[in-house]
């Protein structure tokens, strides 16, 4: 049976190659554009999200109680980088197969976040990142992940983006709010909520 997408073709023989000198870069049909446009920015900030899911991963195989966040976490970063393929194609070069993300990369996030979030006890304020390391790191996935959405909003508003760009994001960052909730009830990590008043001005100031 063929592959749902096509695979890889490229040969990597040397990383420089001195064309990025003048701040524009190649599209994947071979286009030459502004390293700082809209299209750049929003594959770029999908790479950040990939390269912190891959921190945090390292950080989860390193933790049996939550070896199972391990393979999610490999197979989100395959889709994050299916997305910045995408991403880093203008419409009319994108083929048939090539990598993307679709509805059952979204399904698939709104399920495990449906089974993961079942034993968590209900918030009754906002939770600060940190409790354990894992959990912080989640945090930082889960609020690059935002900035990776509204980079792709962005792009969109100019140029044309598939529709589940935006959706999955969008579930992804809610998935790490909930990997993070789940990993830390794993741990045995206290969660840390919002207490507006625990700020200097909040209390009773004191020489």
């Amino acid at each position: 049976m063929d592959a749902k997408f096509d695979k890889p073709r490229l040969a990597i023989n040397r990383v420089y190659t001195r064309r990025g000198d003048a701040g524009d870069t190649s599209l994947a049909g071979g286009q030459r554009v502004a390293k700082d446009s809209r299209r750049i920015a929003a594959y770029g900030t999908v790479d950040e999200v990939n390269a912190f899911a891959g921190l945090a991963r390292d950080t989860a195989a390193a933790i049996p109680a939550v070896a199972s966040l391990v393979q999610i976490l490999l197979r989100v970063q395959h889709e994050l980088f299916n997305l910045g393929s995408i991403l880093a194609t203008l419409p009319e070069d994108v083929h048939p197969r090539q990598a993307r993300v679709t509805a059952a990369d979204i399904e698939r996030l709104e399920a495990e976040m449906d089974r993961m979030n079942e034993d968590q006890p209900a918030l009754r304020s906002f939770v600060l990142p940190g409790g354990s390391r894992l959990n912080a790191e989640l945090h930082v996935c889960r609020t690059v992940c935002r900035r990776a959405e509204r980079a792709v909003v962005a792009l969109a508003r100019e140029e044309s983006v598939p529709e589940e760009a935006v959706k999955y994001l969008n579930r992804l960052s809610d998935a790490f709010f909930v990997w993070s909730r789940w990993a830390s009830h794993r741990c045995g990590a206290a969660e840390t909520l919002w207490e507006p008043n625990q700020a200097a001005s909040g209390g009773t100031l004191s020489e």
